[in-house]
């Protein structure tokens, strides 16, 4: 259903820079694709410090989900419950660095290869030698109150192991849509709501499940500070809301302020990347507009931007039918 938001709600300017910030991360990301980093953005915030893409699914770490467990998997004889195993292994940690450690120290890495002996070895092990095995994306609970364990990481992977002995495979393949499986993942300890939306979309790009993008979205912490710096007032609306309002609009916008957006590959934005943008501009307008501080009131953005390797045309859900031939 078409969510109306009303004229009410007021804008502020950095409202018009979530999709101008949109439009200018897309431009990069072409530029890096055809191989041209000479220039990549005139945007001096941007050019200094490091953001997401556009879209989800093109981030370097759904990239490495897709290209190299997913599809993979989907080629192989892995029964769901597998399948379901590696992706929120990889995710739990969300650090390509760990799973290559796991990979390289027990060799397949999967639940019929599941040992917890081994694997925790592998990650403390790591841990000792002062390496970081979690990214910073994701704020995890320790999970010591379910599962008893002093570490972390030993509690995630007994979370992994309830999981799949509870037939989680069995439960997703019963999953109607979007909103089912994420409550389905919510019910599991530890697992608040924004990762349960973010398991979910994971998931998703897997086929095992093929729910639309547009069914069904929870908006993060950052999601919600940015949303806060777009409008003076929610005016009773969500954020849930407002997310569905801006991707339903999206065009019109675009529109509206005369730019021209390359899409991904003629995949429009969907729920999951509008929610992903307005974190983006929220960190983005701490110094862009610092007047509008939002609901965090942070004022600096930590991480900086540092070049890695050539980007490549990007591996996509095979479901998605991309025409990578189309006109952006």
């Amino acid at each position: 259903m078409e969510i109306v938001i009303s004229r009410k709600l007021k804008k502020t300017p950095v409202y018009d820079a979530y999709w101008k910030f949109a439009c200018e991360r897309m431009t990069i990301y072409y530029k890096r694709v055809s191989g041209d980093d000479e220039l990549l953005t005139k945007d001096d915030i941007i050019k200094k410090h490091k953001f997401t893409n556009a879209y989800r699914a093109i981030d370097r770490i759904s990239q490495y989900l897709i290209k190299e467990i997913i599809r993979p998997d989907e080629d192989s004889d892995r029964d769901y419950s597998d399948r379901i195993f590696r992706i929120l292994l990889f995710k739990t940690f969300n650090k390509i660095e760990t799973w290559e450690s796991l990979e390289h120290h027990v060799g397949d890495v999967s639940w019929r290869n599941y040992d917890f002996e081994r694997f925790n070895e592998v990650l403390s092990k790591k841990i000792t030698s002062n390496q970081r095995i979690y990214s910073a994306a994701y704020i995890m609970a320790s999970g010591k109150k379910s599962f008893g364990y002093e570490r972390k990481h030993e509690n995630h992977l007994k979370l992994l192991e309830y999981m799949i002995k509870d037939e989680l495979a069995k439960k997703i393949t019963d999953c109607k849509n979007m909103e089912s499986l994420y409550h389905l993942l919510k019910k599991y300890p530890t697992i608040g709501e924004f990762l349960a939306y973010q398991y979910a979309t994971d998931i998703n790009y897997s086929s095992i499940t093929d729910f639309s993008e547009m069914e069904f979205v929870k908006a993060g912490p950052g999601s919600i500070d940015g949303i806060s710096k777009c409008f003076l007032s929610n005016e009773g609306y969500s954020p849930e809301d407002i997310i569905k309002h801006v991707t339903e609009n999206q065009d019109y916008e675009f529109e509206r302020l005369g730019l021209s957006f390359q899409n991904l590959y003629g995949r429009k934005l969907k729920l999951i990347d509008c929610q992903n943008l307005f974190c983006e501009t929220g960190k983005y307008a701490r110094i862009a507009y610092p007047e509008y501080p939002g609901v965090s009131k942070r004022k600096k953005i930590k991480q900086l931007f540092r070049p890695t390797s050539i980007i490549e045309q990007p591996c996509l859900p095979e479901k998605w039918n991309i025409d990578f031939s189309m006109e952006r």
